[in-house]
């Protein structure tokens, strides 16, 4: 997918799938968040037999479940779960009558499996050899990516499913666009310009991993030019330079697109481990009060 500056993004792009077994394949290819939605039970005159399946995504919906308004509360029900973030199942049942505006009699039962929505996005500033290297390595985990520059040329001919082109003239300018909690790195030709989004990233206390290349001769002076502005420690500590992965040596493309994949694998496993741990105190919490405790938000 690609967007020019000044423009909008343009609409997601259309499932190939028409089935849904196809359609999970396509979803996990492009790390898309989806739920499989499935009749498991029936009662009486219905559309569909149990074991029919759909699935759905934030803008498409791929085979199948009997159509009506019984499918189109199944969509907003399944989209719903999506905008929630969380993985989850849901079982939920429908009478065909005229409040749903179906006159078939029977009754449906339908399971809503959550899947595969723990995206962490990725902003990746730079399109030179490191990030050409990087990217098709990140591109690989459960990430979205947006990969920023302002030199069209250099953006190979085809991406991932997974990876955004954005092609901005002032590459700075896409910082204040970005999602809450989004992770940037920065490795762009110019250290100007690493600078420049350097110093918009950190005015942004949601942006929670701001990773820079370079030598501890670069680091030390972006630091103190960035204390002589008045950034805090607070700013500060969400500064990761030199990005990537010191146990991992050498300097060639490839081989520091290996050290940053690692730090940034890292840190994926990592936020995994933190929501199972939230969700384990959540469960254990509703055990012992019987009551629904939302987990406290997630420091990265």
């Amino acid at each position: 997918m690609t967007r020019v500056a000044g423009q909008s993004l343009r609409a997601a792009p259309s499932f190939r799938a028409t089935h849904w077994h196809e359609a999970i394949a396509e979803c996990q290819e492009r790390n898309e968040g989806y739920v499989l939605v499935t009749v498991v039970g029936t009662a009486g005159s219905t559309p569909r037999e149990p074991g029919s399946k759909m699935v759905v995504t934030a803008s498409h919906s791929i085979d199948t479940i009997g159509g009506g308004h019984l499918e189109f509360d199944a969509i907003a029900r399944a989209r719903a779960y999506l905008a929630k973030g969380e993985v989850c199942t849901e079982l939920h049942s429908y009478p065909l009558s005229s409040s749903l505006g179906q006159c078939c009699g029977g009754a449906v039962k339908v399971l809503f499996d959550v899947c595969n929505v723990h995206q962490q996005h990725i902003a990746i500033f730079g399109a030179g050899h490191v990030a050409k290297a990087l990217v098709p390595i990140l591109a690989q985990m459960p990430v979205r990516i947006s990969w920023i520059d302002n030199r069209e040329d250099l953006f190979p001919s085809s991406l991932p499913a997974n990876v955004q082109k954005v092609v901005e003239e002032a590459p700075e300018s896409e910082v204040r666009h970005l999602d809450e909690n989004s992770w940037l790195i920065i490795l762009t030709h110019d250290h100007q310009l690493d600078y420049r989004i350097t110093e918009q990233a950190l005015k942004q206390p949601s942006l929670p991993f701001v990773g820079l290349i370079g030598s501890d001769t670069k680091a030390k002076r972006f630091i103190t030019k960035l204390t002589q502005r008045g950034f805090d420690d607070n700013a500060l500590a969400r500064l990761f330079t030199p990005i990537g992965n010191r146990d991992i040596p050498g300097k060639r493309p490839i081989e520091v697109a290996v050290s940053i994949s690692a730090q940034i694998i890292e840190r994926l496993h990592a936020n995994h481990a933190a929501v199972a741990s939230d969700k384990s105190t959540e469960t254990n919490a509703d055990a012992y009060t019987g009551e629904h405790t939302k987990p406290p938000a997630k420091v990265v």
